[in-house]
């Protein structure tokens, strides 16, 4: 029997164990949709395989993700290209940014929304195709820009009734060469009491130092708290824009906390890291992350060159969907979501009539989900009707057909009228009336 590949689900129209239900993704995605319109950002659908050398260059080769997780191949051409299946959206994104000289006399806000590719263990919310949304802002070297990301990502948790359960940390990292004296310190200090840091930490001491911070290991934590501080290394710039926007966010409400341990590994990150996160969902605590990354597109336009090519400022963030809807259905779950609003049974004797009613009512009503079952029998089709969750059923037999009229019974209280067959586009119809 062929089957799914594990870490690679189903999303189906029902819950199962590895994903909500279907119409639950698109009242997720319809409120983001509604979100992001609301600030003025615009859509790109990018592809979900790029050449190996983007992410390799964009991501890094010391980080685990590059390392072990990236599923990669090279294609038929001739010699053959390696390709790798996106494991995250920003370099995609700005891919496409430099590729199309999207920057030229534009500051373009982006956004995107699919499915990411990561060889890792399955968990609950954490699978090997998972999807996420990922939102870029171009060209502003302000703090206003990761406020206004962070405004926007606040009004999304409230608009489905979360953001009481999800607290905002933030932090600077600076710049590189201050970043750089701190990464000196660090290892410094660590270098000793390597034999006492767990595995990946040892192996990051040497390749990637920062991300020892957010070790989630209680023994490397500790250590950690003898360990030389990154806001020691700031200098005045980085520590005005981290102070600039702590300003905004208390001006706009927002309540944060400053985690001096919250860092980004690659060097085209830059100042400002945040976080939101949660204690709803175990050790998956983080629900949405960004930062911004100045550096990356001097880094990516510097692949055909021989030397560094001029970067632009930029700041984005990423929201894994699967663990957001995770955290919807134990905070706020979503109403149950019907297959539709009206459901049509009509006696097979007199279905080509049924039929045309239905497809008027679609044109009249825009605003309706209607449903029909196949021209099987009245009681097969009022059993499907039951287990479509509409609010009414039509019913058109012999003779409503003869009088003109349709029946139509009210599923919550099961009472059964008739009227005439205009009766849903009538200012008379109180049970689903014109929006």
């Amino acid at each position: 029997m062929i089957k799914s590949i594990k870490g690679f689900n189903d999303i189906l129209q029902v819950a199962t164990e590895s994903s909500r239900p279907s119409a639950e993704w698109r009242k997720l995605e319809t409120i983001i949709t509604q979100v992001l319109d609301r600030y003025g950002y615009e859509q790109i659908r990018l592809p979900i395989v790029e050449q190996t050398d983007l992410f390799a260059r964009a991501i890094g080769g010391a980080t685990d993700i590059v390392e072990k997780e990236m599923y990669s191949f090279t294609d038929k051409s001739n010699p053959p290209t390696p390709l790798t299946l996106r494991p995250e959206g920003t370099a995609g994104a700005v891919r496409a940014v430099i590729e199309h000289n999207l920057l030229r006399g534009d500051a373009p806000k982006l956004w995107y929304i699919g499915p990411m590719f990561r060889y890792e263990r399955p968990q609950k919310g954490r699978y090997r195709q998972f999807h996420q949304l990922g939102v870029e802002c171009f060209g502003s070297e302000m703090a206003d820009a990761e406020a206004e990301l962070i405004a926007m990502s606040y009004l999304l948790w409230q608009q489905l009734g979360i953001d009481h359960e999800l607290t905002l940390q933030i932090n600077s990292i600076g710049e590189v060469e201050e970043r750089r004296a701190y990464r000196e310190a660090l290892v410094t200090y660590l270098m000793d009491k390597k034999s006492q840091l767990d595995e990946d930490s040892q192996r990051r001491l040497t390749s990637n130092p920062l991300r020892i911070l957010d070790s989630k290991e209680p023994q490397t934590q500790a250590l950690l708290d003898g360990a030389p501080a990154l806001t020691d290394f700031l200098g005045e710039k980085s520590q005005a824009h981290f102070a600039t926007l702590q300003s905004y966010l208390k001006g706009l409400g927002i309540a944060f906390e400053i985690n001096p341990r919250l860092v980004r590994g690659l060097d085209y990150y830059n100042k400002t890291v945040f976080e939101w996160v949660t204690d709803k969902l175990g050790s998956q605590a983080t629900v949405c992350a960004g930062g911004r990354y100045d550096g990356l597109i001097g880094e990516l336009k510097s692949i055909n060159k021989d030397q560094a090519a001029k970067s632009e400022p930029a700041v984005g963030f990423a929201v894994g969907l699967e663990r957001l809807l995770l955290l919807i259905e134990a905070i706020n779950p979503f109403e149950q979501i019907s297959a539709c609003d009206v459901f049509i049974a009509v006696h097979p004797d007199v279905y080509l009539e049924g039929l045309i009613y239905a497809q008027e009512l679609r044109q009249s009503r825009p605003d309706l989900r209607i449903r029909m079952a196949s021209a099987t029998s009245l009681k097969s089709q009022m059993k499907k009707a039951d287990k479509s969750g509409a609010v009414a059923t039509i019913i058109i037999a012999q003779q409503e057909i003869e009088a003109g009229q349709i029946s139509v019974k009210t599923m919550q209280s099961g009472e059964q009228n008739s009227y005439a067959k205009d009766w849903f586009g009538s200012a008379d119809n109180d049970l689903l009336p014109r929006p």
